[in-house]
């Protein structure tokens, strides 16, 4: 049985000041624990319910250092901040800030408001094998348990960097820039890369006047129909898809 102080502690991790506060972050869903578990990923507690203890049970027996607790399915409601909580939450260490490696391809993210478009697009850059996504400050919470939940396991192969996008694109002049845009050139008709850095902007505003201005190359996915734009993670699907396959 959890005690009141333990379940405040969990459902104040849902809130970025707290996660910030104290380091953690919750992780939510059947496979995403399980992947936690695998790893050992600054994995602390799991609880669970006791059918998917059942279904895991020797993973959860080999889960040396780390707390596998029994919860009934109405206390996993309560720490949950989900609308329907799975069998399955972990709390976890947020891995420490690292600096950005300019080797390969990376994205940039400005703005992203969206957890689960955040979410995707790290999803996307695991596909992709991308290993770094840079976000802006005022991006949503790559901890967010909806980001988390969205990125179906990736955020353990993705780091995230926090950066002023106008700032991290002066400081690396030297690396292509591509942003999407809906003014830019055919991506289509553009070359395969092997580097740089692939600029996604907010849902509804795009990327800023001053990270466009910074921004060796403006790119666009072709419309053929009369939709006014497409959802960030898609196009960021589309674009990978088209320059690095």
């Amino acid at each position: 049985m959890l005690s009141k102080a333990q379940i405040k502690y969990i459902t104040g991790l849902q809130h970025k000041k707290y996660r910030q506060k104290f380091g953690q972050f919750i992780a939510e869903g059947d496979k995403i624990v399980q992947e936690l578990l695998e790893t050992g990923s600054g994995v602390k507690t799991v609880f669970a319910t006791r059918e998917w203890l059942l279904d895991h049970r020797e993973l959860a027996e080999k889960a040396g250092g780390i707390e596998v607790l029994e919860v009934a399915p109405e206390v996993l409601k309560q720490l949950s901040s989900l609308s329907t909580p799975n069998r399955a939450l972990a709390l976890a260490d947020i891995p420490p800030a690292r600096d950005f490696v300019p080797e390969g391809v990376s994205l940039a993210l400005e703005t992203i408001q969206d957890p689960g478009n955040l979410g995707t697009i790290i999803r996307i850059a695991d596909w992709f094998g991308i290993g770094q996504v840079v976000c802006s400050p005022d991006c949503v919470d790559a901890y967010n348990a909806k980001t988390i939940q969205s990125t179906m396991g990736s955020f353990q192969r993705v780091t995230v960097i926090i950066r002023d996008i106008p700032q991290f694109l002066e400081k690396h002049a030297s690396l292509p820039s591509y942003a999407a845009t809906l003014h830019g050139h055919d991506i289509t008709l553009t070359q395969k890369i092997t580097a740089g850095i692939i600029l996604i902007g907010n849902e509804s505003r795009g990327l800023s006047e001053e990270t466009l201005r910074r921004s060796s190359h403006h790119i666009t996915i072709p419309r053929l129909g009369q939709a006014e734009s497409l959802n960030a993670a898609v196009a960021t699907g589309i674009i990978c898809g088209r320059l690095l396959i």
